[in-house]
């Protein structure tokens, strides 16, 4: 599926949209998201986080290398204990970097929404079955967002 955004708000919807589809399959999603910097991942799970129901304000965890968040249960997605986690790779070589000895369990668990940026310096860890958002500038405010 290939969108044009015209901004932040416009890409948080189409990220809105993705987490519907999501939360009617009743199961967690890894997600590469792919981009240069400043493309807009972390306004699209932002916006994918919101749908959720995250309360939690969703920042880059560029430093911290990931965020956990705790998505609520609600009405819409019946399974409990479901966390949306948030990997940015940005500041690492490949997977031995990561320093995170629960990576596989995380990104195993079946209830777990796991946003991996930068995935493509991690993708040995990237489970096959993944979903792919990729972010390309078109102009200063627009962007072509790629899903697959």
């Amino acid at each position: 599926m290939k969108f044009i955004s015209k901004g932040p708000k416009e890409t948080q919807k189409i990220a809105t949209d993705l987490a519907h589809k999501i939360i009617k399959t009743e199961k967690g999603a890894v997600i590469a998201l792919e981009g240069e910097l400043g493309a807009g991942k972390t306004t699209f799970i932002q916006g994918f986080a919101k749908a959720l129901g995250v309360k939690e304000k969703v920042k880059s965890p560029t430093f911290v290398l990931m965020k956990k968040y705790i998505v609520p249960q609600n009405t819409k997605r019946k399974i409990q204990n479901t966390f949306l986690y948030h990997l940015d790779c940005y500041r690492v070589v490949n997977e031995k970097d990561l320093k995170i000895p629960e990576i596989g369990e995380i990104l195993g668990e079946t209830r777990n929404i796991v946003f991996v940026e930068w995935a493509e310096r991690v993708s040995k860890i990237i489970p096959k079955k993944h979903i792919t958002v990729h972010v390309d500038h078109i102009s200063e405010n627009e962007r072509k967002i790629t899903i697959t």
